[in-house]
Protein backbone atom coordinates (compact mmCIF):
# COMPACT_ATOMS: atom_id res chain seq x y z
CA UNK A 1 0.00 0.00 0.00
CA UNK A 2 2.83 2.41 0.89
CA UNK A 3 4.55 1.75 -2.44
CA UNK A 4 1.32 2.49 -4.34
CA UNK A 5 0.90 5.71 -2.40
CA UNK A 6 4.48 6.77 -3.17
CA UNK A 7 3.93 6.13 -6.87
CA UNK A 8 0.82 8.30 -6.86
CA UNK A 9 2.66 11.14 -5.11
CA UNK A 10 5.59 10.87 -7.52
CA UNK A 11 3.30 11.04 -10.55
CA UNK A 12 0.52 13.67 -10.16
CA UNK A 13 -0.95 12.57 -13.49
CA UNK A 14 -1.61 9.16 -11.98
CA UNK A 15 -3.54 10.81 -9.14
CA UNK A 16 -5.69 12.77 -11.61
CA UNK A 17 -6.37 9.62 -13.64
CA UNK A 18 -7.40 7.80 -10.49
CA UNK A 19 -9.71 10.63 -9.45
CA UNK A 20 -11.26 10.67 -12.94
CA UNK A 21 -11.85 6.94 -12.71
CA UNK A 22 -13.60 7.40 -9.34
CA UNK A 23 -15.71 10.26 -10.74
CA UNK A 24 -16.80 8.14 -13.68
CA UNK A 25 -17.63 5.15 -11.47
CA UNK A 26 -19.79 7.30 -9.19
CA UNK A 27 -21.49 8.78 -12.25
CA UNK A 28 -22.28 5.31 -13.60
CA UNK A 29 -23.73 4.29 -10.26
CA UNK A 30 -25.86 7.43 -10.03
CA UNK A 31 -27.06 7.00 -13.61
CA UNK A 32 -28.14 3.40 -12.94
CA UNK A 33 -29.87 4.33 -9.68
CA UNK A 34 -31.76 7.16 -11.39
CA UNK A 35 -32.88 4.78 -14.12
CA UNK A 36 -33.94 2.06 -11.68
CA UNK A 37 -35.89 4.50 -9.52
CA UNK A 38 -37.69 5.90 -12.55
CA UNK A 39 -36.97 9.48 -11.51
CA UNK A 40 -38.46 12.49 -13.24
CA UNK A 41 -36.26 14.79 -15.28
CA UNK A 42 -36.36 17.35 -12.44
CA UNK A 43 -34.87 14.76 -10.08
CA UNK A 44 -32.15 13.55 -12.45
CA UNK A 45 -29.43 16.18 -12.26
CA UNK A 46 -25.94 15.07 -11.29
CA UNK A 47 -22.44 16.21 -12.13
CA UNK A 48 -19.43 14.20 -13.25
CA UNK A 49 -17.70 16.42 -15.80
CA UNK A 50 -20.44 18.96 -16.49
CA UNK A 51 -20.39 22.38 -14.85
CA UNK A 52 -23.62 21.77 -12.98
CA UNK A 53 -26.13 18.90 -13.26
CA UNK A 54 -26.15 18.52 -17.05
CA UNK A 55 -24.57 15.04 -17.00
CA UNK A 56 -27.62 13.66 -15.23
CA UNK A 57 -30.11 15.37 -17.55
CA UNK A 58 -28.31 14.06 -20.62
CA UNK A 59 -28.43 10.54 -19.20
CA UNK A 60 -32.15 10.94 -18.53
CA UNK A 61 -32.88 12.16 -22.05
CA UNK A 62 -30.87 9.51 -23.91
CA UNK A 63 -32.64 6.85 -21.84
CA UNK A 64 -36.06 8.25 -22.68
CA UNK A 65 -35.88 9.08 -26.37
CA UNK A 66 -34.69 7.11 -29.39
CA UNK A 67 -31.25 8.21 -30.55
CA UNK A 68 -30.44 6.86 -34.02
CA UNK A 69 -26.92 8.23 -34.39
CA UNK A 70 -24.88 8.37 -31.19
CA UNK A 71 -22.72 11.30 -32.22
CA UNK A 72 -22.41 14.63 -30.43
CA UNK A 73 -21.03 18.05 -31.26
CA UNK A 74 -20.03 20.44 -28.50
CA UNK A 75 -18.42 23.81 -28.96
CA UNK A 76 -16.96 26.26 -26.49
CA UNK A 77 -15.36 23.36 -24.57
CA UNK A 78 -12.11 25.07 -23.51
CA UNK A 79 -9.79 22.17 -22.53
CA UNK A 80 -12.70 19.69 -22.24
CA UNK A 81 -12.02 18.93 -18.58
CA UNK A 82 -15.43 20.40 -17.76
CA UNK A 83 -18.05 19.84 -20.43
CA UNK A 84 -21.52 18.55 -21.20
CA UNK A 85 -20.40 15.58 -23.30
CA UNK A 86 -17.27 14.13 -21.70
CA UNK A 87 -19.23 11.76 -19.42
CA UNK A 88 -21.42 10.78 -22.37
CA UNK A 89 -18.25 9.93 -24.29
CA UNK A 90 -16.71 7.72 -21.59
CA UNK A 91 -19.88 6.26 -20.05
CA UNK A 92 -21.97 5.61 -23.16
CA UNK A 93 -19.19 5.24 -25.75
CA UNK A 94 -20.56 7.90 -28.08
CA UNK A 95 -18.44 9.55 -30.76
CA UNK A 96 -18.06 13.27 -31.12
CA UNK A 97 -16.56 16.51 -32.28
CA UNK A 98 -15.47 19.23 -29.86
CA UNK A 99 -14.52 22.73 -30.96
CA UNK A 100 -12.73 25.59 -29.26
CA UNK A 101 -11.15 28.79 -30.53
CA UNK A 102 -7.97 28.54 -28.46
CA UNK A 103 -5.24 26.32 -30.04
CA UNK A 104 -3.77 25.69 -26.58
CA UNK A 105 -7.01 24.09 -25.45
CA UNK A 106 -7.09 21.86 -28.52
CA UNK A 107 -3.52 20.76 -27.80
CA UNK A 108 -4.54 19.79 -24.26
CA UNK A 109 -7.44 17.72 -25.58
CA UNK A 110 -5.30 15.95 -28.17
CA UNK A 111 -2.73 15.08 -25.51
CA UNK A 112 -5.40 13.81 -23.14
CA UNK A 113 -5.71 10.01 -22.98
CA UNK A 114 -9.37 10.44 -23.82
CA UNK A 115 -8.36 11.18 -27.42
CA UNK A 116 -7.01 7.68 -28.04
CA UNK A 117 -9.38 5.81 -25.74
CA UNK A 118 -12.44 7.18 -27.50
CA UNK A 119 -13.58 8.29 -30.92
CA UNK A 120 -13.39 12.05 -30.53
CA UNK A 121 -12.14 14.82 -32.79
CA UNK A 122 -10.90 18.17 -31.50
CA UNK A 123 -11.08 21.13 -33.86
CA UNK A 124 -9.43 24.49 -33.24
CA UNK A 125 -11.60 27.16 -34.84
CA UNK A 126 -13.11 30.48 -33.82
CA UNK A 127 -16.78 29.87 -34.53
CA UNK A 128 -18.93 32.27 -36.52
CA UNK A 129 -22.36 32.04 -38.09
CA UNK A 130 -20.67 31.79 -41.49
CA UNK A 131 -18.17 29.01 -40.80
CA UNK A 132 -19.96 26.61 -38.45
CA UNK A 133 -21.43 24.28 -41.10
CA UNK A 134 -18.11 24.11 -42.93
CA UNK A 135 -16.39 23.07 -39.69
CA UNK A 136 -18.85 20.19 -39.35
CA UNK A 137 -18.33 19.22 -42.99
CA UNK A 138 -14.54 19.34 -42.64
CA UNK A 139 -14.83 16.80 -39.83
CA UNK A 140 -17.19 14.50 -41.73
CA UNK A 141 -20.33 15.21 -39.72
CA UNK A 142 -23.68 15.89 -41.34
CA UNK A 143 -27.31 14.88 -41.08
CA UNK A 144 -28.69 13.05 -38.07
CA UNK A 145 -26.75 13.39 -34.80
CA UNK A 146 -27.64 12.77 -31.18
CA UNK A 147 -26.67 15.94 -29.33
CA UNK A 148 -25.62 19.49 -30.20
CA UNK A 149 -24.28 21.49 -27.23
CA UNK A 150 -23.84 25.23 -27.76
CA UNK A 151 -21.91 27.36 -25.27
CA UNK A 152 -19.74 30.09 -26.77
CA UNK A 153 -20.65 32.95 -24.42
CA UNK A 154 -21.72 35.31 -27.14
CA UNK A 155 -23.19 34.52 -30.54
CA UNK A 156 -24.97 31.36 -29.37
CA UNK A 157 -28.35 32.36 -30.83
CA UNK A 158 -26.90 33.44 -34.18
CA UNK A 159 -24.69 30.39 -34.60
CA UNK A 160 -27.49 27.93 -33.80
CA UNK A 161 -29.76 29.82 -36.18
CA UNK A 162 -27.20 29.43 -38.97
CA UNK A 163 -26.69 25.66 -38.56
CA UNK A 164 -28.30 23.78 -41.45
CA UNK A 165 -26.09 20.72 -42.02
CA UNK A 166 -26.92 18.66 -38.93
CA UNK A 167 -30.20 17.50 -37.42
CA UNK A 168 -29.71 16.86 -33.69
CA UNK A 169 -32.11 14.87 -31.55
CA UNK A 170 -31.26 17.03 -28.53
CA UNK A 171 -29.95 20.60 -28.37
CA UNK A 172 -28.42 22.08 -25.23
CA UNK A 173 -27.89 25.82 -25.31
CA UNK A 174 -26.66 28.23 -22.69
CA UNK A 175 -28.93 31.17 -21.89
CA UNK A 176 -28.25 34.39 -20.00
CA UNK A 177 -30.46 34.47 -16.92
CA UNK A 178 -29.86 38.21 -16.48
CA UNK A 179 -31.93 38.81 -19.61
CA UNK A 180 -35.02 37.50 -17.79
CA UNK A 181 -37.64 34.89 -18.67
CA UNK A 182 -39.87 36.86 -21.03
CA UNK A 183 -37.65 39.17 -23.09
CA UNK A 184 -36.86 37.67 -26.52
CA UNK A 185 -33.42 39.17 -26.87
CA UNK A 186 -29.83 38.35 -27.73
CA UNK A 187 -26.61 40.29 -27.97
CA UNK A 188 -26.40 41.76 -31.50
CA UNK A 189 -24.37 39.64 -33.90
CA UNK A 190 -20.70 40.54 -34.01
CA UNK A 191 -18.46 38.09 -35.81
CA UNK A 192 -15.52 38.50 -33.42
CA UNK A 193 -17.59 38.65 -30.22
CA UNK A 194 -15.55 37.64 -27.16
CA UNK A 195 -17.33 37.83 -23.82
CA UNK A 196 -14.53 39.27 -21.70
CA UNK A 197 -13.70 41.90 -24.34
CA UNK A 198 -17.25 43.15 -24.91
CA UNK A 199 -17.85 44.44 -21.40
CA UNK A 200 -15.71 44.43 -18.29
CA UNK A 201 -18.45 42.75 -16.21
CA UNK A 202 -18.25 39.43 -18.14
CA UNK A 203 -22.06 39.14 -17.90
CA UNK A 204 -23.05 40.73 -21.22
CA UNK A 205 -23.35 37.79 -23.60
CA UNK A 206 -25.66 35.27 -25.22
CA UNK A 207 -29.44 35.17 -25.45
CA UNK A 208 -32.49 34.92 -23.24
CA UNK A 209 -34.27 31.61 -22.73
CA UNK A 210 -37.33 33.01 -24.54
CA UNK A 211 -35.29 33.98 -27.60
CA UNK A 212 -33.71 30.52 -27.75
CA UNK A 213 -37.11 28.84 -27.33
CA UNK A 214 -38.54 30.91 -30.18
CA UNK A 215 -35.65 29.82 -32.39
CA UNK A 216 -36.02 26.20 -31.25
CA UNK A 217 -39.71 26.20 -32.15
CA UNK A 218 -38.92 27.52 -35.64
CA UNK A 219 -36.39 24.70 -36.06
CA UNK A 220 -38.84 22.02 -34.88
CA UNK A 221 -37.77 21.65 -31.24
CA UNK A 222 -39.48 22.05 -27.89
CA UNK A 223 -38.14 23.15 -24.53
CA UNK A 224 -38.18 20.29 -22.01
CA UNK A 225 -35.89 21.43 -19.19
CA UNK A 226 -33.87 24.24 -17.70
CA UNK A 227 -31.12 23.29 -15.28
CA UNK A 228 -31.48 24.24 -11.62
CA UNK A 229 -28.55 26.67 -11.73
CA UNK A 230 -30.18 28.81 -14.39
CA UNK A 231 -27.91 28.74 -17.42
CA UNK A 232 -28.68 25.79 -19.71
CA UNK A 233 -31.84 25.01 -21.66
CA UNK A 234 -32.59 21.57 -23.11
CA UNK A 235 -34.56 21.13 -26.33
CA UNK A 236 -35.80 17.91 -27.95
CA UNK A 237 -36.84 17.51 -31.59
CA UNK A 238 -40.61 17.38 -31.83
CA UNK A 239 -40.77 13.98 -33.53
CA UNK A 240 -38.92 12.45 -30.55
CA UNK A 241 -40.80 14.06 -27.65
CA UNK A 242 -42.90 11.05 -26.68
CA UNK A 243 -44.08 11.55 -23.10
CA UNK A 244 -41.69 14.41 -22.33
CA UNK A 245 -43.49 17.47 -21.00
CA UNK A 246 -43.06 20.64 -23.04
CA UNK A 247 -42.28 23.70 -20.94
CA UNK A 248 -42.73 27.40 -21.47
CA UNK A 249 -39.65 29.61 -21.00
CA UNK A 250 -41.18 30.91 -17.79
CA UNK A 251 -41.53 27.36 -16.43
CA UNK A 252 -37.96 26.38 -17.32
CA UNK A 253 -36.29 29.66 -16.37
CA UNK A 254 -34.24 29.88 -13.16
CA UNK A 255 -32.80 33.10 -11.75
CA UNK A 256 -29.08 32.34 -11.64
CA UNK A 257 -27.45 32.77 -8.25
CA UNK A 258 -23.88 32.21 -9.38
CA UNK A 259 -22.03 35.51 -9.02
CA UNK A 260 -19.51 35.64 -11.84
CA UNK A 261 -19.46 39.36 -12.64
CA UNK A 262 -16.20 41.33 -12.53
CA UNK A 263 -15.18 44.80 -11.42
CA UNK A 264 -13.10 47.21 -13.52
CA UNK A 265 -9.89 45.46 -12.44
CA UNK A 266 -11.21 42.09 -13.59
CA UNK A 267 -11.81 40.71 -10.09
CA UNK A 268 -14.96 38.87 -9.02
CA UNK A 269 -17.23 41.37 -7.28
CA UNK A 270 -19.89 38.93 -5.92
CA UNK A 271 -22.81 41.18 -6.80
CA UNK A 272 -26.44 40.19 -6.38
CA UNK A 273 -28.59 39.24 -9.35
CA UNK A 274 -30.31 42.63 -9.33
CA UNK A 275 -27.02 44.53 -9.18
CA UNK A 276 -25.62 42.47 -12.06
CA UNK A 277 -28.65 43.35 -14.17
CA UNK A 278 -28.12 47.04 -13.42
CA UNK A 279 -24.55 46.83 -14.70
CA UNK A 280 -25.75 45.88 -18.19
CA UNK A 281 -29.24 47.36 -18.42
CA UNK A 282 -28.08 50.20 -20.70
CA UNK A 283 -26.24 47.90 -23.11
CA UNK A 284 -27.73 47.03 -26.49
CA UNK A 285 -29.63 43.85 -27.25
CA UNK A 286 -31.41 42.66 -30.37
CA UNK A 287 -35.15 42.03 -30.01
CA UNK A 288 -35.87 39.06 -32.27
CA UNK A 289 -39.58 39.81 -32.60
CA UNK A 290 -39.32 43.51 -33.36
CA UNK A 291 -36.03 43.03 -35.25
CA UNK A 292 -34.66 46.11 -33.56
CA UNK A 293 -31.70 46.97 -31.36
CA UNK A 294 -32.49 48.64 -28.05
CA UNK A 295 -31.26 48.89 -24.49
CA UNK A 296 -31.82 45.82 -22.32
CA UNK A 297 -33.91 47.81 -19.83
CA UNK A 298 -36.27 48.92 -22.64
CA UNK A 299 -36.80 45.48 -24.17
CA UNK A 300 -40.15 43.84 -23.43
Amino acid sequence: MKNKFKKLIAFPGAVLNKLSSIQETLGRIESKINLQQNLTIDESEFKVYSQWGEDGIIQYLINNIEIKNKVFIEFGVENYKESNTRFLLVNNNWSGLVIDGDPKNIEVIKNDGISWRHNIKAEGSFITADNIDSIFSKNGIKGEIGILSVDIDGNDYWVWDSIKSVNPSIVICEYNSLFGSSKKVTTPYKEDFVRFKEHYTFVYYGASISALTELANLKGYSLVFGNSNGNNAFFVRNDLLGDLKVLTPKEAYVKANFRDSRDLEGNLDYLSFEDRVKLIENLEVFDINKQTIEKLKDAK
